[in-house]
């Protein structure tokens, strides 16, 4: 499929843009794609959408923001309020640094504040398999350190059925 803009270049990115309930399909190359993502961040940008978002509709003054959180990563010295501002984080170390401030944000955007990924079907049920093992491993250290080694033992055999079936 050709790029609707340039008609020349191989389409790589589909987008769908809804204004005053009007749907419209566009399929772009990189390039289009590219330029249409600096315009649509002109008119709308990624940082007053998640600065809306953690407000949360509310109307926070600037400089009330920067008193409430006085958080800072101690990797890269970002603080949450530079998050704010600029809808990106220092580094890595960040998103434990800040996790408390970000838990509700992140719930707002994608429904939930942890991530669990997708994977293929036949890979479910190998990963709901592998979590049932830790979770009996942990019963099982539970057992052991309360010295109830007779379910510990019937346990451990559990666990080791299940590990040669996943196998």
């Amino acid at each position: 499929m050709k790029c609707d803009i340039c008609g020349v270049r191989e389409a790589t990115v589909h987008l769908t843009e809804v204004v005053n309930d009007k749907v419209t399909k566009l399929h772009l190359c990189e390039q289009c794609a590219k330029a249409k993502s600096e315009e649509m961040q002109s008119h709308f940008g990624l940082t007053d959408l998640l600065s809306g978002l953690m407000d949360f509709g509310t109307s926070v003054p600037e400089g009330r923001i920067k008193k409430e959180v006085k958080v800072k990563c101690p990797v890269c010295g970002m603080t949450y309020y530079d998050f704010q501002r600029t809808g990106r984080l220092g580094c890595g170390r960040c998103y434990a640094t800040f996790a408390k401030n970000m838990s509700e944000l992140l719930r707002k955007i994608h429904g939930s504040d942890r991530h669990v990924g997708k994977m293929p079907f036949k890979g479910k049920e190998v990963l709901k398999e592998q979590q049932d093992i830790q979770r009996l491993k942990n019963e099982l250290n539970e057992l052991v350190r309360a010295e109830e080694f007779e379910k510990a033992a019937l346990l451990r055999d559990r666990i080791k059925d299940l590990e040669k079936k996943l196998k």
